[in-house]
């Protein structure tokens, strides 16, 4: 027997699978939390305080992940390290990191621990918005054509922004820094002690293109001078396909993780594109909602279409052969643990412990007893800013409807809800613009924990919904890439395809949708949709607030500085 393992590196911790390449068996899992977590308050060596809406990480916690995920399967299963013939890994994404000409991350090394800019920027660091603004602004004027493959505007989550911001900002990290790579990219060299970039990565989250290349140097030198020469000075190096073979596993990895040297390792991939071999989609018309703290959907398609607000469509850029389309909410998750966390009573949470159960579940199952429309509240999902369609960070969330009568599991439906119908909208938005989508996935924690949401989406988008037959399918998804990078001749796999078969796996269980809910819905999104127009494009009452929120917060911080200088 063969077997590959697959690590996901998520938000606030790395997953480890190992499974056999042969029938797709799961036959160990492993977990290991970040030990900094989210860096978004202070920096863990200095206690510098960092702005609002920063979102930073330590790149050492990631090699603790593969220290201690993979022994694990290996001690879990008795599997002997010779059978274990390919490693994948995944990564949330766009994250970020400088690093110097020897690999090390600028933040590990003493001199720079107390630079903010020197640190891993994570996927969900907004601060750099005021450059996507800039960028997206320079590229409309100069009539730039990567701008449609990506909906319009490039956002404050993708790499170039947060490059900008880190050459504006300080300088001295943009110059120190030998190059500014994905963090995917870069577990995948220190596996291999080889960079080797990834189409994946470098396609959706850094304006490339497999035809193209790059944008000209002039446009770069446009978004700031120091990034005229960007390409060659901080991106340089070969980009890959995702299902290649990267390099083998070198001696020193190799005895971190306990496996072999020469172990292949495959490119490295974002952890939703990863997803869809793991739910055995390997053709169009298939969308795949990976449902976490955020959600990422993804298709594939017969060829290049423009979608507006969609996050990138990128030519083989999930599976070979076909054009790769991306979107997405950054808070869905986040979005009900905000509300569990703040604003759920205290005999609400007694009531749970009494009951031996979760206060999601109880909010879910108080929640699941209402008819829709029965709270006559309605949200707008933008607690964490919105990806797609509209494109901007900056937008906050709404509730509507409130009365004295309003009840905890009122709101939590209506949170919901408001993530269901910003799901529907990207689904609607990609049908309008020639992109066929006739079956519905879904995969990830809300996906295997949570049948109430599940219904909901169901109900909302009017679909049948199949569920991942894995828990841990970006795993799942990194490993079978790491099958097909070992190669048939090693025991691994010739194809994606036959990977997918193989090891690919749906629930027997999906949910259906009921059809006098889907009615009621369709009215209800109706009115979402006109709050979505006037809020996200008329008026921008928003951003004002924002602002003027930021600016209290600016001279906040000012006042508390000079009183530690009188200190």
């Amino acid at each position: 027997m063969t077997y590959t393992i697959g690590v996901d590196f998520g938000t606030l911790s790395g997953r480890a699978v190992l499974v056999n390449v042969k029938t797709g068996e799961e036959l160990a899992a492993a977990v290991k939390e970040y030990k900094h977590g989210v860096i978004d308050t202070a920096l863990p060596k200095t206690g510098e305080k960092l702005p609002r809406d920063w979102a930073l990480q330590y790149p050492g916690d990631y090699l603790e992940v593969l220290e201690t995920t993979i022994p694990s399967l290996l001690e879990q299963t008795g599997i002997q390290p010779e059978d274990v013939i390919g490693i994948g890994i995944d990564f949330t994404a766009c994250t970020i990191l400088p690093i110097d000409r020897y690999g090390e991350p600028l933040c590990m090394q003493p001199e720079f621990e107390a630079e903010p800019h020197s640190y891993v920027k994570l996927w969900k660091h907004h601060a750099a918005q005021k450059y996507a603004d800039r960028l997206n602004a320079i590229a409309a004027e100069n009539g730039e054509p990567f701008l449609q493959r990506y909906g319009g505007k490039i956002s404050s989550e993708w790499m170039i922004p947060k490059i900008m911001q880190i050459a504006e900002e300080a300088p001295h990290i943009y110059h120190a820094a030998d190059r500014i790579i994905e963090a995917a990219d870069w577990i995948v060299y220190q596996l291999c002690g080889s960079l080797k970039r990834s189409n994946c990565t470098a396609g959706y989250k850094a304006i490339w293109s497999e035809k193209t290349g790059y944008p000209s140097a002039e446009f770069f030198n446009a978004l700031h001078p120091l990034m005229k020469t960007i390409t060659k000075d901080k991106l340089s190096g070969s980009v890959y396909s995702v299902g290649e073979k990267a390099g083998g596993l070198t001696e020193k990895m190799a005895q971190l993780t306990g496996l072999l040297p020469g172990t292949a390792v495959a490119v490295a991939n974002v952890d939703a594109h990863v997803s869809v071999p793991a739910v055995g989609i390997t053709e169009p018309k298939k969308m795949l909602m990976i449902m976490g703290t955020s959600t990422c959907h993804v298709l594939l398609g017969e060829k290049v279409n423009i979608v507006p607000g969609m996050c990138g469509v990128v030519d083989n850029g999930i599976l070979p052969g076909y054009a790769g389309y991306e979107a997405g909410q950054s808070c869905v998750g986040d979005h009900f643990e905000w509300f569990v966390n703040h604003h759920v009573p205290e005999d609400y949470k007694k009531e749970a412990k009494e009951k031996h159960t979760g206060i999601h579940e109880l909010l879910s199952q108080k929640a699941d007893l209402q008819k829709p429309g029965e709270s006559g509240l309605l949200a707008l999902d933008w607690w964490n800013g919105n990806r797609s369609t509209l494109v901007d960070a900056d937008l906050t969330g709404m509730l509507l409807g409130m009365t004295l009568l309003t009840k905890p599991e009122d709101i939590y439906r209506a949170l919901v809800e408001a993530t269901a119908y910003g799901t529907r909208m990207i689904i609607e938005t990609f049908r309008e613009n020639g992109v066929p989508i006739e079956e519905l996935y879904a995969a990830g924690g809300i996906a295997e924990k949570n049948p109430f949401i599940m219904q909901i989406y169901a109900d909302v988008t009017n679909m049948e919904i199949k569920l991942s037959g894995s828990p841990q399918a970006p795993a799942l998804g990194s490993a079978i890439f790491g099958a097909l990078a070992a190669g048939k001749e090693n025991g691994g796999c010739e194809s994606i395809t036959e990977a997918a078969a193989h090891m690919g796996k749906l629930k027997d269980h999906f949910y259906k949708p009921n059809a006098e809910h889907a009615e009621i819905y369709d009215t209800l999104y109706a009115e979402y949709k006109e709050l979505v127009q006037y809020f996200g494009k008329e008026n921008h009452v928003m951003k004002r607030l924002k602002t003027l929120k930021n600016g209290h917060f600016a001279s906040l911080a000012k006042r508390n500085q000079k009183g530690d200088d009188h200190a």
